[in-house]
């Protein structure tokens, strides 16, 4: 019995295998081919990367030699190429720095709203917003930077905005504001971000507030704040009775 026992189970596997090889052996050439394309997908995005770093590089080398032209047409060859790439970012925000140290403020501020609008990467598009926010209050365009500075979205540029705010604030004459977007700046630094903590300070504290015109009507907090601030003055003495002159 033993014996055919193990013949019935020998013709089971037999006729289970017959049935199902066919299955056994798509799944597994299934599995191969998604092995190997999974590599080479991996291979093709970092050779992609690669082909994009040494464009920008370029870029970079051309903008080190002074040749500004080459730089562009190197980076516009590359956005063309990738437009989504984040080295294609990096490529325009070269080009926009080499811009502002020619003095080209208009073609620096449209290479950065280029990358503030449309760059897929939030810090790439937060680095542009003030680099180009800097470039529109030497311009003088000061509503302008102050519509692209939102700190409650900043993240951790939120100090920056706020210094960039102030300066714009402060560049229109509006001093008492400026000062409060100094002081939220200071306050909003952490050690990670690269705040020069000192120049702020001498940038707040050489702002002239203008005193409140006179005779005009204290704010209610400013009014609420001096009668805190007031010392408390003592009770006038009682004026003294005169005594009746003796009969």
């Amino acid at each position: 019995m033993e014996d055919l026992s193990d013949i019935e189970r020998e013709e089971q596997l037999r006729r289970w295998w017959s049935e199902n090889w066919a299955w056994i052996i798509g799944g597994v050439a299934l599995g191969l081919a998604l092995l190997a394309g999974w590599q080479w997908w991996q291979r093709q995005q970092l050779q992609t990367a690669e082909a994009d770093e040494s464009s920008y590089l370029a870029v970079v080398e051309s903008l080190g030699k002074n040749d500004r032209d080459a730089a562009a047409a190197q980076a516009k060859a590359l956005r063309e190429r990738r437009p989504g790439s984040a080295y294609a970012d990096q490529a325009e925000l070269a080009l926009a720095r080499a811009s502002i140290e020619k003095s080209d403020l208009d073609g620096a501020a449209t290479l950065l709203r280029g990358v503030a609008d449309k760059s897929k990467d939030p810090e790439l598009r937060l680095i542009a917003r003030t680099r180009l926010a800097r470039v529109l209050i030497e311009q003088g365009k000061h509503d302008e930077a102050l519509a692209l500075l939102e700190p409650s979205s900043a993240g951790s540029f939120a100090p920056i905005v706020h210094e960039l705010r102030g300066d714009a604030l402060s560049a229109k004459g509006d001093a008492a504001a400026a000062r409060s977007e100094y002081d939220a700046a200071l306050k909003s630094a952490g050690e990670e971000i690269g705040l020069d903590r000192n120049y702020l300070e001498i940038k707040r504290d050489a702002l002239i507030v203008a005193p409140a015109p006179a005779g005009a009507a204290p704010s209610p907090a400013a009014a609420a704040t001096s009668v805190e601030a007031a010392p408390e003055q003592p009770a006038a003495a009682p004026a003294a009775t005169p005594e009746a002159p003796a009969k």
